[in-house]
């Protein structure tokens, strides 16, 4: 949704008033609405964030006049507002002992080391046992188990 016009029309007010006819006369020729319509198309979104306009206004560079997409910039650089936490909801017993349980086989599985090379024994075996490997996996199988690779 694009910020609404009279928001536009103070923005401009304020330009107007800091930067003069420099800020006016940049769009000579063109028409006055056209130019607040863009303005409002590219501030889209800042309407439930009034703080970072204000926030750009209040930090205009001293030289010249921004043009709408370093106006963007300066209110997208605005500090967030905090905003309260709420609090962690508490877990239910009842469910925490359920899951445990339906995870209770995969973690007897779980016991003792965990070969984290399982994966490249399987694809090197499955290709030593005459299966088709892909040459990718196989090569990346060897490298991980340290194998010679045959280079290409």
């Amino acid at each position: 949704m694009s910020l609404p016009l009279p928001w536009v029309d103070k923005i401009f007010s304020k330009m107007a008033l800091v930067y003069g006819r420099d800020f006016i006369n940049r769009w000579e020729g063109l028409e006055l609405s056209d130019v607040k319509t863009d303005w409002g198309h590219e501030l889209s979104g800042f309407e439930n964030w009034p703080e970072a306009i204000a926030h750009a206004l209040s930090n205009l560079p001293p030289d010249r006049a921004p043009t709408v997409l370093q106006f963007r910039d300066l209110a997208r650089k605005a500090p967030k507002p905090d905003r309260p936490a709420l609090p962690e909801p508490a877990a239910n017993p009842e469910r925490v002992a359920a899951e445990l349980r339906r995870l209770a086989p995969i973690l007897k599985k779980a016991d003792g080391p965990f070969d984290h090379k399982a994966w490249a024994r399987r694809i090197v075996a499955n290709h030593d046992a005459g299966q088709m490997v892909r040459p990718i996996s196989l090569r990346f199988a060897r490298e991980a188990l340290g194998l010679e690779v045959a280079h290409a």
